[in-house]
């Protein structure tokens, strides 16, 4: 679900997040409880801004990876903050160690900035001991809420920065590791193979900590830290199978597999014509629609299209009923790499996503079963 768009960059949340968000509120509501006794009101709006502080403070995490890889001609498909927190969503792999380096720096060094500003506003505001007992919330310490937002956001930074750099992919840490192996070795595939195996090696590690603490009586602790490990663990494995797809295509654009003779609809054309000559003739579900320039302006499908009342077919147009809200997430340029084109949200939506010129025309259609021949190993000569 998408909620702003900052510097261009679509900011989005899975339903996961706000199971996240609730938990933090909660467990947050009762640590300011003990700090601030008597304050049951505040206590909650406090957890409140500091979840919500926290959760900003990813965003501007994923934000510095996102404004780098832009910066060295990545795009990138948007931010979603989800279980396990924030992942800005490159829309193609690094193509040089010194680009994976620097989008891979990027993020912690934005968390860096932001624990350091807060422990510095911090410490200004309580001196360093008071500052202390804030940042660890004890109980009736004296400190002000401000004090106390400032010391939970520096301390949970420390913690966010601390763990992204553990030296597993796809944590920062993990693709610094990838970064330095790839221009060591000049392996883009080699480089993302080792730096995964620390990755799986990190989550093993991880779901053994939680088994033990599960064994300890630590249900969440234990159950975060299993959840945690086996995300790491999947992730690095599709990783390493990401790589080697983008090996496969490498050289490959969107306009080599692209159907360059696209059938589409004009958004002035009346539904009785749209439903006679495109959809009953073709029997496809849905079409992109152009303005009257060509430039791709959304789709129709065929059941809005039959949702308007057969008598008012012939006064209505296409663009009356067509979705338009997501043409920019579901079209591409033409001289864009087809790997950019792998977990595209348009193959989600449609199964398909629109080629595009520099003027927004719409010149081809790539579906998902183009890209999967595009894909297959070349057959051995004989």
């Amino acid at each position: 679900m998408q909620l702003l768009r900052v510097f261009g960059v679509r900011i989005g949340v899975h339903p996961s997040w706000f199971l996240v968000l609730f938990l933090i509120i909660w467990s947050l509501s009762g640590t300011y409880k003990d700090a601030f006794p008597g304050r049951e009101s505040q206590a909650f709006f406090l957890a409140t801004l500091s979840a919500l502080l926290f959760f900003a403070s990813v965003v501007l995490h994923e934000l510095g990876h996102a404004l780098v890889a832009k910066r060295n001609g990545i795009g990138i498909a948007g931010i979603d903050l989800w279980l396990f927190g924030g992942v800005a969503k490159m829309r193609r792999d690094t193509d040089s160690a010194g680009v994976e380096f620097r989008v891979a720096v990027a993020g912690p060094l934005v968390t860096l900035a932001i624990a350091a500003l807060c422990a510095g506003a911090g410490i200004l505001l309580a001196g360093f001991d008071s500052f202390l007992e804030a940042v660890i919330l004890a109980p009736d310490s004296g400190n002000t809420p401000l004090e106390a937002v400032l010391g939970y956001l520096a301390f949970i930074n420390t913690v966010l920065l601390a763990f992204n750099l553990l030296p597993g992919f796809p944590l920062d840490g993990g693709r610094i590791v990838r970064a330095i192996a790839w221009w060591r070795t000049g392996d883009r595939t080699k480089a993302t193979r080792f730096a995964a195996l620390l990755g799986r090696g990190l989550a093993y590690v991880l779901m053994g900590l939680g088994a033990f603490a599960l064994l300890n009586g630590q249900l969440v602790g234990g159950l975060w830290l299993v959840f945690i490990g086996v995300f790491l663990n999947g992730a690095a494995r599709h990783a390493v199978s990401q790589t080697a797809v983008s090996e496969r295509i490498e050289g490959l654009t969107v306009g080599d597999v692209m159907d360059d003779e696209p059938v589409a609809l004009s958004s002035l054309l009346k539904l009785d014509r749209a439903l006679d000559e495109f959809f009953l003739r073709y029997g496809w579900a849905w079409f992109p629609v152009v303005d009257g320039a060509g430039r791709f302006v959304g789709y129709v499908t065929r059941t809005k299209v039959e949702e308007v009342p057969e008598a008012l077919r012939a006064g209505w147009t296409v663009d009356e009923v067509m979705n338009h809200e997501s043409a920019a997430s579901l079209e591409v340029a033409v001289e864009e790499p087809l790997e950019s084109l792998l977990g595209s949200e348009g193959f989600v939506k449609l199964g398909a996503v629109m080629a595009v010129d520099g003027e927004g025309r719409l010149r081809g259609v790539v579906t998902l079963d183009q890209v999967r021949r595009a894909l297959r190993p070349a057959a051995p000569a004989v």
